[in-house]
């Protein structure tokens, strides 16, 4: 054999190892989809960076950070849009109105004391009484649709394996899912405030607050207290929220997580009125609806309001962890 022949050969031998070692490296993987896809060692090295203690290592969490919030802000935009809400909404911003309209022609006439009077005389009153018109149903009934609506409605729609075939992951899912749910709950109360407030500012008079003790407080500090009731009933409205997003994940038909949450709150109105379960009454939810009355205090009766920001916390954490466990071993078909 020739020097080239030789030559030839063992360049064509290392051309032959070379595409063999090239061949042994490429792996095959399967991604998401139907269709496998080969990673050969060039396009591996692209995900490299993702690996910990990478050069690009730390891009990783911005990017889950980011695209959280974008879905997030996604899901607001959604809710805030959506016809229903929006007339759920201006529901609840037109029954302070009435009730305003309603005790200013009250409070026209001689004799009449209690809640009416309190109200016509001072225009900060009227956001508290709203409140304890509205606390125990109407505002329920509002957040109960949004957020029973949540995982369910997605389901019997048939979304919900679509939202979940996104990098987003089942926790990551639900936690936007309840934070979108408290928001609206916040927006609720806050409507209601707002509308009461101008309301009450336009039919009745505006001056020094007196309190349930009796003392008097400036205007200044009636609407810090009214800003203090209404972080206390968002609060609330946001552990109801937890509540009816955990009833929606046991179901794909929302009408279901929703009429549940709204059964269970006016079961518990009646638990409330019956003498003989008076020792489960601290212990039920819409007991601590009605705790925003501290602020009417002088002073602010904090232990009250600690006590039910506790107890909203505590459901908070308890329906969110049987949300979590049922959603993130949950089957989904649809």
């Amino acid at each position: 054999m020739s020097t080239a022949e030789s030559t030839t050969g063992s360049t064509v031998g290392t051309i032959s190892g070379t595409q063999a070692d090239a061949a042994g490296e490429a792996q095959e993987r399967r991604m998401p989809g139907l269709v496998p896809v080969t990673e050969t060692l060039r396009s591996a090295e692209r995900h490299a960076p993702d690996a910990p203690g990478a050069p690009g290592a730390s891009v990783l969490p911005v990017r889950m950070a980011s695209s959280f919030w974008r879905l997030l802000g996604s899901e607001l935009g959604l809710t805030f849009r959506r016809p229903r809400n929006v007339v759920m909404l201006g529901v609840v911003a037109l029954v302070p109105v009435v009730l305003g309209i309603a005790l200013r022609i009250a409070g026209a006439e001689e004799g009449m004391g209690g809640i009416v009077q309190a109200v016509a005389g001072n225009s900060l009153m009227l956001t508290f009484a709203s409140f304890s018109f509205l606390v125990l149903l109407l505002m329920p009934v509002a957040v109960s649709v949004v957020a029973g609506d949540s995982i369910a409605g997605e389901a019997g729609a048939g979304t919900l394996r679509y939202l979940l075939a996104a990098p987003a992951g089942r926790t990551r899912l639900l936690l936007v899912k309840y934070l979108n749910a408290a928001i609206f709950a916040y927006a609720v109360t806050a409507v209601v405030a707002v509308a009461a407030l101008v309301t009450g500012l336009i039919l009745f008079p505006v001056g020094p607050v007196t309190m349930l003790s009796g003392t008097t407080i400036s205007v200044a500090d009636g609407l810090l207290r009214i800003l203090i009731a209404v972080g206390y009933v968002g609060a609330g409205m946001a552990a109801l929220a937890a509540v009816a997003v955990a009833l929606s994940t046991f179901t794909e038909v929302p009408i279901g997580a929703i009429a549940g949450t709204v059964v269970l709150i006016i079961v518990c109105q009646v638990l409330r009125a019956v003498p003989a379960l008076d020792a489960i009454t601290p212990y039920l939810l819409p007991t601590r609806f009605t705790n925003f009355d501290a602020v009417l205090r002088s002073p602010i009766d904090a232990g009250a309001l600690g006590e039910g920001l506790l107890a909203f916390g505590a459901y908070i954490v308890l329906f969110g962890s049987i949300a979590w466990a049922r959603f993130s071993g949950k089957d989904i078909t649809s």
